[in-house]
């Protein structure tokens, strides 16, 4: 496809949301090696960590091929302000059963978004689409399985854990599909269906998930979605995150490794 100007910064933002989402769950999920509850959880946040870090790579490369600096540069070099990931993704990693509910919701999303993209009209993004959504399918899984086990195969204490976090983790999973202003453009230009039909989708996901776990989902006329991410307006947690994550690239960053 051919964009044009409006085009062209409508899926620029598009790209740095879904860039920035993914490089910062994929550090607060890194922060689980050593610490998870048991060997295999540990391996299996590092794991779904290096991946989530593969995807911001490919993304801030398909944006450095569109015109923006190169990946090092858009992901170490920005400030609180300048990202525009969604609030949920820079929230602590807290007890295990928040960082199981934030891992099932928002990669429910991500494989729901990457299997829209797989049809978008921007080539480039829909190649991707279909190598990333290879990937996530296996992260899904894993949280799809921990969240029944612990919901209908647990006990009373992780069925009552599970359905605290849920409570804590919803509002804040709404803002994964925080309205853009120029989303229309995306919706008309054929490269993405735009947030509404994938809110949509992944709330008929994850319903059936939670049936099956023994969860409620909060009733939704009850619940203040968390928005702003998006609009760089973000969480006391997001900058002493990247104060953490780019000081060794700040000590020289023209060094190469």
């Amino acid at each position: 496809m051919t964009l044009n100007n409006d085009s062209t910064v409508a899926l620029k933002r598009m790209l740095y949301a879904m860039a920035d989402d993914s490089l910062i769950i994929a550090h607060r999920n890194s922060e689980w090696t050593g610490l998870g509850p048991m060997l295999e959880e540990d391996i299996a946040f590092s794991s779904i960590a290096q991946d989530k870090m593969g995807h911001a790579l490919a993304l801030y490369t398909l944006l450095h091929q569109l015109g923006e600096p190169e990946p090092d540069i858009s992901a170490f070099t920005r400030n609180e302000q300048q990202f525009t990931c969604c609030q949920f993704v820079e929230y602590p990693i807290g007890g295990y059963d928040f960082s199981l509910m934030r891992h099932f919701l928002f990669d429910s999303a991500d494989l729901l978004r990457y299997e829209l993209l797989e049809q978008s009209a921007y080539e480039p993004l829909a190649k991707l689409a279909v190598k990333v959504r290879g990937e996530i399918k296996y992260h899904v899984f894993h949280a799809d399985t921990w969240i029944i086990q612990l919901g209908s195969q647990g006990n009373e204490e992780s069925r009552a854990r599970m359905q605290s976090a849920l409570n804590e983790c919803y509002p804040l999973a709404l803002g994964i599909f925080e309205y853009s202003s120029n989303e229309q453009l995306l919706i008309e230009s054929g490269i993405f269906k735009g947030e509404k039909e994938l809110e949509s989708r992944w709330h008929d996901r994850i319903s059936g998930i939670f049936d099956k776990a023994g969860l409620t989902i909060p009733d939704s006329d009850s619940v203040q979605p968390v928005y702003g991410g998006r609009k760089g307006f973000h969480s006391e947690y997001l900058q002493p995150l990247l104060d953490e994550m780019t000081e060794v690239f700040g000590i020289d960053p023209s060094a190469e490794w």
